[in-house]
């Protein structure tokens, strides 16, 4: 700027609206703006004692209002300023404008729309000089600046000619925006500071308060997740957990399934405990007939003796006490009977010589006291000749058994259990086990688990033993009238030299001397059955009936022969 005049086109004065005069807020509302013609800025120059036109301040009163005289009276109140600067010298004609400055205004506060500009007004030094006219096309308000996106909203700032040049746009990071010290008398200042009723006072009330209710807040939330938290670690949700599952279902189980020959068999098994005065023991047995008579094991019955107790308990847990009615070591079988119980089931008897290797069977009992207990496997082998006891050391506890062999699990307990096949029928009685620990063979009553290693007496002996015992109280053992010699170590069962009491081994007028058996003798097989050892062959005999005809085969001195003969009756034991 050069001694303060204009050299380019004239700025234009932009003044917010005064009091009394209608609020210009959209273009169709202002006034056109007047602007000198471009000649009479260069040509003419404004009187010394005058401020040019075009250099009006803002807020000049609008035109018909008087004009209050600038100049005070009396002397002056301080040293006149050389350079003639306002506000303490006169305005000279090169003295710029000072620049409009206003309060910025805090966040939030309203700030007054801006009006149109005023037309140049006669300078304050010289009322009378005449206003510059209109140009002849209104010049549009320069648009404010759009302030930067994401950066606060500020009020819209006017195009100056100050001390940066014509042009110069003020920045709206200024701490103060434009201030006109002869603006309309009258136009309220913007507020400084906080709106009113934001006093500082009150917004550090309110943001104790604030504070407080968000701590209160957060205590709050932080025990209600905390108790949320704690429920669900216990219970594992916030619901309850049902898991899926299949429908009660009452349909029966196939007849010839386990579960179908379970329920057939179990009404008719029973569980016995016996007492006697030196020892007591549990075993197994099965309804025989509607009169309440039980077979089951010898051995199972024993510790009675004569005068012990025998308790019998049924599938439904009912209990009665039983007698014995009859035994026998040789067969390792007994009988015992209830009374005063009705609704009885016996169960049927089946036919052992129908068996073959590999038939599905299951075993019930009550191993190791554990009652009901039924187990399944099938048979091993048939026709298994084993021997069992002989803990008295006579003998006369030794039993023969032409046996079954199972692998349905057989235990301490399960001994006179019924071995069934899948009608449910009886095809054995459960007598025996080889433990693997024993090394003394098989054995009646040992605490040895199950190896898989079971054996059954055939329900075609068990049967005819039952009957005799049920009718006579004894059983009869098939005989064919020899005395063997149990040391013999050879192939085949040797007859002996000497009988009891230093009596003839064959016995007089007996099957085998009428047979024409010889002292010496070594029978080798047994109706087309291999015979290895003596205790074979009386187990071969014994699978028979007295009165049967027996076919044997025999060596004697190297000579193979073959007798016919038939099978004597003796009492059991």
């Amino acid at each position: 700027m050069d001694d303060g005049k204009p050299t380019g086109p004239q700025a234009k004065w932009w003044s917010r609206p005064a009091e009394g005069r209608p609020s210009r807020s959209g273009p169709e509302n202002r006034k056109p703006e007047t602007q000198a013609p471009e000649n009479q800025a260069s040509e003419t120059q404004a009187p010394e004692n005058q401020v040019p036109e075009d250099q009006a301040p803002e807020g000049r009163a609008p035109e018909g209002r008087e004009v209050q005289p600038s100049l005070p009276s009396g002397p002056p109140l301080h040293e006149p300023d050389e350079y003639s600067t306002p506000p303490y010298g006169g305005p000279g004609p090169w003295a710029p404008a000072p620049p409009v400055q206003r309060p910025t205004p805090a966040h939030g506060t309203p700030v007054p729309p801006q009006a149109a500009p005023l037309p140049p007004q006669p300078s304050p030094v010289d009322p009378q000089a005449a206003p510059v006219p209109p140009q002849s096309s209104p010049q549009p308000p320069h648009p404010a600046p759009v302030p930067p996106q994401g950066a606060p909203e500020q009020p819209p700032y006017a195009t100056t000619h100050g001390a940066g040049g014509p042009g110069e746009q003020r920045s709206p990071s200024s701490q103060w925006g434009q201030y006109d010290p002869w603006g309309a008398p009258g136009q309220p200042l913007t507020q400084a500071g906080p709106p009113a009723g934001t006093e500082p006072g009150n917004r550090k009330n309110r943001r104790g308060g604030a504070f407080a209710g968000v701590l209160l807040l957060t205590l709050v939330a932080s025990g209600i997740g905390g108790g949320v938290g704690a429920y669900i670690e216990r219970t594992g949700g916030l619901t309850t957990v049902e898991l899926p599952q299949a429908s009660h279902d009452n349909s029966d189980r196939a007849p010839e399934s386990v579960a179908g020959i379970a329920a057939s068999a179990l009404p008719s098994v029973v569980t016995l405990h016996v007492s006697g005065t030196a020892e007591s023991g549990t075993g197994t047995g099965f309804v025989l007939d509607a009169r309440g008579h039980i077979l089951t094991n010898n051995h199972v019955v024993a510790p009675a003796g004569s005068s012990g107790d025998i308790t019998v308990t049924f599938s439904s847990g009912e209990t009665a006490a039983a007698e014995l009615v009859g035994k026998d070591s040789g067969y390792d079988l007994a009988v015992v009977r209830v009374k005063g119980v009705s609704g009885l089931k016996p169960l049927p008897l089946g036919n052992s010589d129908n068996v073959r290797v590999g038939d599905p069977v299951v075993a019930i009992g009550a191993p190791f006291d554990l009652s009901n207990t039924v187990t399944s496997g099938i048979i091993s082998a048939k026709q298994r000749p084993i021997t069992a006891g002989g803990e008295k050391g006579d003998g006369s506890d030794i039993s023969y058994v032409d046996a079954l062999q199972t692998d349905a699990p057989i235990n301490p307990g399960n001994s006179g259990g019924p071995l069934v096949d899948t009608q449910a029928h009886v095809i054995g009685i459960n007598s025996a086990i080889r433990a693997a620990d024993s090394g003394k063979g098989t054995e009646r009553g040992g605490q040895s688990g199950s190896i898989g290693l079971g054996f059954a007496i055939p329900i075609n002996q068990g049967k005819r033993v039952a009957e005799e015992l049920i009718n006579t109280g004894r059983a009869t053992h098939p005989v064919i009238g020899v005395t063997l010699d149990m040391k013999y170590t050879g192939d085949g069962a040797k007859v002996g030299e000497k009988g009891p009491e230093d009596g003839p081994a064959v016995t007089k007028d007996g099957p085998a001397a009428k047979a024409g058996i010889r002292s010496g003798d070594v029978i080798t097989e047994v109706r087309g059955q291999r015979v290895h050892s003596a205790e074979e062959l009386i187990v071969k005999i014994r699978a028979h009936r007295p009165g049967d005809r027996l076919e044997l085969r025999l060596t004697r001195g190297g000579k193979e022969l073959s007798v016919t003969l038939t099978l004597g009756s003796a009492s059991g034991t």
